[in-house]
């Protein structure tokens, strides 16, 4: 059997397409990166804070979209704040959004 020999322009190329191949994976698989939340009672009285703050501002009914957008936290560290809120009784829910009590 003979073997073929390569050479370096056709080494460069393969390397070329590997290295962009990576790159658009590496890419794709940062866009889908998860945000994890640390569920303990100091972050989540920190996130309740967070959450109060922003109905405060607003002083309007809002939905956990437009509270982590305003916060600037993510949609489950609103869900975080939000249940100490609920169980303390300081914000109450109305047709899919969330108001101050």
């Amino acid at each position: 059997m003979a073997e073929k020999k390569t050479t370096k322009k056709e080494t460069a190329a393969k390397t070329t397409a590997t290295k962009k191949a990576t790159t658009t994976t590496k890419k794709a698989c940062g866009a889908a990166k998860k945000t994890t939340v640390e569920v303990n009672a100091e972050n989540a009285g920190f996130k309740a804070g967070d959450v109060y703050q922003a109905l405060a501002a607003t002083g309007a009914a809002m939905t956990v979209a437009e509270i982590a957008k305003a916060a600037k936290i993510s949609e489950e560290e609103v869900l975080l704040g939000a249940g100490w809120l609920f169980k303390e009784g300081k914000i109450v829910s109305t047709e899919g959004k969330v108001t101050l009590a």
